[in-house]
């Protein structure tokens, strides 16, 4: 996926979860407001003077009412793509294209968006041309520590209950996926965030066991693009 009309700036502040002060560069020293399209903490990335990228809406405001988006922080030497509505876009252009293979599914000739199962709504429902069908959840990861991404950086009873759906289905004889899409490069390999929400990773632990796919990608990112890269390790622990 692409973005436009992008430009750089240093990171200030965030006085709330939507919203980051930041001063772009070249500068006159004043400070713009952007809108942060993660509500996730991101604290060991958004440290004062970070460098961010934004995308400047000027001149295609419509309703917005901030001309800037935050969209990728540099964290040492990777840049780390910070858009949480970025995954599932570059997980369906994935999937339509073929590089995201599915494990136990052929080529696939049916991809949708936002269907529900049970009481759950998934990212993605697809079949293939041997007439299997699956549901995929898709998770994006801006967590990284020590070369290994972590997900969540905060408790998430909504990800343990999509969790267990997935169980369900595959108990039903659907395919279940959930897709750690890493907003990054260099990764070793995803392990769940124990330490913040075991709850999480026992439900995770638990539907691999049941036969759901545990899978994890990381991202070629740059100041305007994000695109998956390749399968990488998962340490279920």
């Amino acid at each position: 996926m692409k973005y436009e009309n992008m430009c750089k700036g240093r990171f200030i502040a965030r006085p709330n979860r939507f919203i980051a002060e930041v001063r772009t560069e070249p500068s006159d020293g004043t400070a713009v407001r952007a809108h942060v399209k993660n509500t996730g903490r991101c604290r060991e990335l958004l440290l004062p003077g970070a460098e961010v990228w934004l995308e400047d809406f000027e001149g295609r405001m419509g309703s917005r009412k901030l001309r800037y988006s935050l969209i990728s922080v540099k964290k040492g030497e990777k840049l780390v793509n910070m858009d949480s509505q970025a995954p599932n876009k570059v997980c369906e252009e994935a999937l339509l294209s073929g590089r995201l293979k599915l494990p136990g599914m052929d080529k696939l000739t049916l991809v949708q968006r936002e269907k529900t199962f049970g009481s759950s709504r998934f990212d993605f429902y697809v079949e293939d041309v041997a007439g299997r069908k699956g549901w995929l959840e898709v998770k994006g990861v801006t967590l990284e520590e020590d070369g290994i991404a972590r997900f969540p950086d905060a408790p998430t009873e909504r990800g343990v209950k999509h969790v267990l759906e997935l169980m369900e289905a595959v108990s039903k004889g659907y395919c279940g996926y959930v897709l750690f899409v890493i907003q990054m490069e260099g990764i070793v390999c995803f392990a769940p965030n124990d330490k913040t929400h075991r709850a999480f990773g026992d439900a995770l632990r638990k539907a691999a066991a049941a036969g759901v796919h545990v899978l994890a990608c990381d991202c070629h990112v740059t100041p305007d693009s994000l695109e998956t890269a390749d399968l990488i390790p998962v340490n279920l622990g």
